[in-house]
């Protein structure tokens, strides 16, 4: 099992992913350079057997000053594109209006290594805050 967090408040841009700055628990099948926004997930080794990891997500997240009120999002990417089935999506009244927001997706490492990020898949910019993520190899 891995964790990692981010306590301070980001700003994460459209389309960007949140940083994560601690690296609180390391394993050595789930690699992650401290303040970057990628985490690497290694394969089985064997293309039969994919190696297959659950992945949760928690944050805050909030319409920062400026912003327009519309409903938000946090999401999964795996490889550079949005898990659907992740996003999680809250509709604030208005700006700085914070809501905690949760996921968990099964992601399988097969033949290659996989990258998997927290993204912001909105048209604007979100502020995410208290970001955890683990990430436990299942198989």
């Amino acid at each position: 099992m891995s964790q990692f967090e981010s306590v301070f408040v980001q700003q994460v841009e459209a389309g960007q992913n949140a940083l994560l700055e601690t690296d609180v628990i390391k394993s050595r099948c789930v690699h992650h350079r401290a303040g970057s926004g990628l985490i690497c997930l290694e394969t089985s080794g064997c293309d039969c057997r994919p190696a297959r990891y659950r992945v949760f997500v928690k944050a805050n997240i909030d319409i920062p000053t400026g912003g327009t009120v519309d409903p938000i999002s946090l999401a999964l990417s795996l490889n550079g594109e949005v898990v659907q089935s992740s996003v999680a999506t809250v509709t604030p009244a208005a700006v700085g209006n914070e809501f905690a927001v949760a996921f968990e997706e099964i992601v399988c490492a097969g033949a290659c290594s996989t990258n998997i990020a927290v993204v912001n898949p909105n048209t604007q910019t979100i502020e995410v805050r208290a970001l955890t993520v683990i990430v436990e190899r299942i198989c």
